[in-house]
């Protein structure tokens, strides 16, 4: 059996946070039409060009809940949480490529919502998944790398038996985990952490569950896990 648990010492922190998840099953993630993902990423980039509409990129409000959440722990130099990097793009007139079908299709979602949105290959993990801080050392591989890149003690990192996942909330991904084309079975993260958007997660999760069950033939459940809830079943 293989868990998924928020631990205390990040709720402590973060005591509103809410992170959506699907478990998705039987995936076939093998690109067939690369024109199909592109065309879609260009619409999800046109939509989110309303999260970016004040003048100073930092005062539109998805930047600065992330930006203040992410002055609350410990982060490497540069760090900002995934859709800032994504809407930062956007505003600078470059275009998000694709990758494989289901990182595809989670990048969309993150535009269109604005919300960060990140997935892991699930018979990659060791053991149970804990989002948690970081003990200070822990293995970490990023991709484009062959060297152990650890996060610092008290960062925020999704983490397993054997390391770390991803490192600053959704901020940087290890290699090890990683989403791939041969992926089969993935479990998809969508963060929020202000305690007022469940019903923007409520909806980014069930239109990328429906995207997931249509493009890419996968069995999809849909969880929601906080401080009331703090632990799941990803798998037996």
């Amino acid at each position: 059996m293989k868990k998924f648990i928020i631990e205390k010492e990040l709720l402590n922190i973060f005591p509103e946070v809410e992170i959506g998840i699907l478990v998705c099953n039987g995936i076939e993630n093998h690109i067939v039409d690369g024109n199909k993902y592109a065309d879609y990423l260009k619409k999800a980039q046109a939509e989110a060009k309303k999260h970016i509409m004040a003048e100073e990129f930092t005062a539109n409000p998805i930047i600065r809940t992330w930006r203040d959440a992410f002055y609350k722990f410990k982060t490497k130099k540069g760090a900002r949480c995934s859709i800032e990097a994504l809407l930062k793009r956007i505003s600078q007139g470059k275009e998000i490529g694709c990758i494989n079908p289901l990182v595809d299709l989670y990048n969309g979602i993150s535009m269109k919502y604005g919300v960060p949105v990140g997935g892991e290959d699930i018979d990659k993990f060791v053991g149970d998944v804990k989002l948690t801080l970081a003990a200070g050392g822990e293995e970490f591989i990023t991709y484009g790398s062959d060297e152990s890149d650890p996060p610092a003690e008290g960062e925020v990192v999704y983490k397993d038996d054997k390391g770390a996942i991803c490192r600053c909330f959704n901020w940087r991904e290890g290699v090890r985990t990683m989403l791939t084309e041969d992926t089969k079975n993935a479990f998809m993260i969508i963060e929020t952490v202000d305690g007022n958007s469940h019903e923007c997660l409520d909806a980014a999760l069930d239109e990328l569950k429906a995207l997931i069950e249509k493009e890419l033939g996968a069995t999809v459940t849909k969880h929601f896990i906080n401080a009331a809830s703090p632990e799941m079943i990803i798998c037996e």
